[in-house]
């Protein structure tokens, strides 16, 4: 098969898979280095390379998970407030392998918009790559991430622009990509 080839497949395939669908165990360390590495390949003007990606597994990751649902507590009106939301929040920290924070540095140097479009460009290729490794993943931009930065150890001219969840697919969902 032509590279060509292969690429089109892997495109044709990159879906969102949330965490209520993985099956659960750890994604093998140089898997998930890989997938989270391919980011640094994104364009981005001037070569500012404006992506931050942290991974949290294990204990820190159900803590970022504990971390989102007391946020939402905070800061949802009493009478929004939904016990169901909140249980979610931390059982999908619980259900993913690993979930990697996603955040822009701005230089200054470039338009805000670009590295933006740099980040997301890196995110694209994180989708790719955990496609063709037949791990699930989708990126999730919840209102909790405005409140962060504190958590992510962010400095002033970064922003968290979201949270990418990573887990195993089953094998009858692997046969289904390509």
């Amino acid at each position: 098969m032509k590279n060509s080839e292969i690429l089109k497949s892997i495109i044709e395939s990159r879906k969102s898979t949330f965490p209520k669908s993985y099956s659960g165990g750890n994604i093998e360390k140089n898997v998930l280095e890989e997938i989270v590495n391919s980011a640094k390949f994104a364009p981005s003007h001037k070569r500012t390379k404006p992506g931050r990606f942290k991974i949290f597994e294990g204990e820190e990751k159900l803590e970022l998970g504990r971390k989102m649902a007391g946020i939402y507590k905070e800061i949802t009106p009493e009478t929004q407030f939904l016990e169901k939301k909140y249980k979610d929040i931390m059982l999908k920290s619980e259900q993913a392998s690993a979930i990697v924070s996603i955040s822009a540095n701005f230089s200054g140097l470039v338009p805000e918009w670009e590295e933006v479009a740099s980040v997301s460009m890196g995110v694209q290729n994180m989708y790719l790559t955990a496609t063709a490794h037949g791990i699930g993943c989708y990126w999730s931009t919840p209102k909790m991430i405005n409140y962060l930065s504190e958590f992510l150890s962010l400095e002033e001219n970064q922003k968290c622009l979201g949270l990418f969840y990573l887990g195993n697919l089953p094998e009858e969902a692997k046969e289904n990509l390509f």
